[in-house]
């Protein structure tokens, strides 16, 4: 459960914590991330928070988090809307993507499945990154465990 951020997930394994700057619409922002390996794929939620819940700075943070993560492996994003689990019942539209491609330093054929959603003043970035994909199941019990609350 991450209360400072507004949300719920199971992760395979104890969470890492990290940080880092990134730039949008010309304006510096904090994405927080909370990493866990399982096998060869790590699972990551990222949050970003935004100075407001302005629609425009929503959809821009969604697109530079999906262009982003289709650049890690070289490939082009191709979201598809999705619906994401609020904690309290309900649901809010999001996207999903999955792209394969080569990255890293060795460039190695890598798997992302992602969702995207943007709910207020923060925008989330839940995925999968492996070198093939996980079990179905496995990928489907990490992505409908998240819940906003």
């Amino acid at each position: 459960m991450n209360n400072d951020h507004g949300y719920e997930v199971t992760l395979p394994a104890k969470p890492r914590l990290e940080e880092r700057q990134i730039e949008i619409a010309g304006q510096s922002m904090t994405m927080r991330m909370q990493t866990a390996e399982a096998g060869d794929a790590v699972f990551a939620v990222g949050t970003v928070v935004l100075p407001n819940a302005d629609p425009q700075l929503q959809r821009a943070t969604l697109d530079f988090l999906q262009q982003g993560l289709a650049r890690n492996v070289n490939a082009q994003p191709g979201a598809r809307a999705t619906q994401i689990e609020l904690a309290a019942g309900g649901r809010v539209l999001g996207s999903e993507m999955e792209v394969k491609g080569e990255g890293g330093e060795k460039h190695q054929s890598r798997t992302i499945q992602a969702r995207f959603v943007a709910r207020g003043a923060h925008v989330y970035q839940l995925a999968i990154v492996s070198d093939k994909a996980p079990p179905r199941e496995q990928a489907e019990q990490f992505f409908t465990s998240f819940k906003l609350f």
